[in-house]
């Protein structure tokens, strides 16, 4: 009997529901939490620090997470990650300390870490090959849209009950993200024989690190030029406005509409590099950005600093997926977490580099300057992937023989 055809359909509501939810937990609380910490008697520089918290709570815990999912599975991984976020709230919300507050923050980084590599990993394994960028720039965008509607709500219940209401509100969507998570199905086998035999050697950190060098090494660089272009983005636009004299309602506005824009594409793009290649997306997705960003510093009021912006948000949402779906392509059938947490570490170095760098160079040179060398930054990475992105003819010969991808990286001919 031929294989029924799969269809995205089938896993949407277990794959990418958990993902919508933490998207709406995480984005209920994160503009409160500088907001919190004042109140708890944090200075503006403390209270900065108590979100780059949350950040570092995810970078160092990529390597554990891996570790976590490769132990107990993708879908306890995802589950516990939830629950674990759910705490960290809890703590933030019931403390009068900053200082536990602060480690709550820490505790929501983790989660981040854990949470993401889970549900990569089980999308990587419970999708075909031939529909796994649409499955992961979904993936990519279903969260973004979690993490844009999540302060509507949390506004509400803060409305009605209180700021400390917007841990309310990500503490049911967190449970509810647990409870969902709990039903995923398990990872079907897509090898020829069934199962996928245990290798004979279980591979660790050390070899994962070793027979993978060469791609970390060259896509790897690229990973982390992409996110600090990305990390970098976020900051960017609130802080043109502000240079503008802008007023703050003005800014909030530009920001929500690039990210509006950002949400609409994620399902094009992912099919755009299903059919054509990875290439296609993660090139333009850079050449956009790249370009919006060197132009930003001429913009001069509130119309053109929004048509930068939106070119700035297209660029970046036709780019949902692409790091993930990278990644998968290039992960192994046995140590797969192992191999993306790695990823994710590159990949949170360089978010956490971006914005770093652009303080930098804001104090030594300008905003402006800053700005546009970060767009020179974009066109780097367009460079680097390009040159490094496997060629789409190999990656469909793979498909064709149901071999796990190769893991060695080379040049795409034209």
């Amino acid at each position: 009997m031929a294989p029924k055809p799969f269809n995205l359909r089938q896993i949407a509501v277990a794959a990418f529901g958990p993902s919508l939810l933490f998207g709406i937990g995480e984005g209920a609380i994160l503009p409160v939490v500088p907001l919190c910490a004042r109140e708890l008697g944090a200075s503006v520089p403390t209270a900065a620090l108590v979100v780059t918290l949350i950040g570092i709570g995810s970078l160092v815990s990529n390597i554990p997470a891996s570790l976590i999912t490769m132990h107990r599975g993708e879908r306890w991984a995802i589950v516990a990650a939830a629950l674990w976020c759910a705490l960290a709230m809890a703590l933030c919300a019931g403390t009068g300390h900053l200082g536990w507050f602060a480690v709550g923050a820490f505790m929501v980084g983790m989660s981040q870490a854990v949470f993401s590599l889970a549900r990569q990993s089980y999308l990587t394994e419970a999708v075909p090959l031939a529909y796994r960028a649409r499955a992961l720039s979904t993936l990519g965008g279903v969260m973004r849209i979690g993490m844009f509607i999540g302060p509507f709500f949390a506004a509400v219940a803060i409305h009605r009950f209180g700021i400390v209401a917007a841990f309310g509100v990500g503490i049911v969507a967190l449970m509810l993200a647990a409870l969902l998570a709990a039903r995923i199905p398990d990872l079907p086998s897509h090898s020829p024989g069934g199962a996928t035999p245990a290798p004979a050697v279980a591979p660790t950190l050390r070899s994962t690190v070793r027979d993978h060098r060469h791609v970390f090494a060259t896509l790897g660089i690229g990973v982390m030029l992409v996110s600090a272009v990305r990390a970098t983005r976020q900051a960017i636009i609130p802080l043109w406005a502000d240079h503008l004299l802008l007023a703050p309602s003005v800014a909030s506005l530009i920001y929500g509409l690039a990210g509006g824009i950002e949400m609409l594409v994620f399902y094009p793009a992912g099919h755009v590099m299903d059919r054509k290649g990875r290439r296609w997306v993660a090139v333009p997705s850079l050449l956009l950005m790249g370009a919006a960003l060197m132009l930003m510093p001429l913009a001069h009021d509130a119309r053109t600093l929004l048509l930068a912006a939106a070119v700035i948000g297209l660029g970046n949402g036709i780019g949902s997926g692409m790091v993930m779906t990278i990644a998968a392509d290039h992960s192994p059938p046995q140590g797969r977490a192992h191999f993306l947490g790695l990823w994710r570490l590159l990949s949170d170095i360089g978010g956490s580099c971006g914005p770093a760098l652009l303080s930098v160079l804001a104090a030594v040179l300008s905003l402006g300057s800053g700005i546009a060398l970060t767009g020179v930054i974009a066109f780097l990475a367009a460079a680097q992937l390009a040159y490094w992105i496997p060629r789409a003819g190999a990656r469909r010969a793979v498909q064709n023989s149901e071999r796990p991808e190769p893991n060695v990286p080379h040049k795409e001919t034209p």
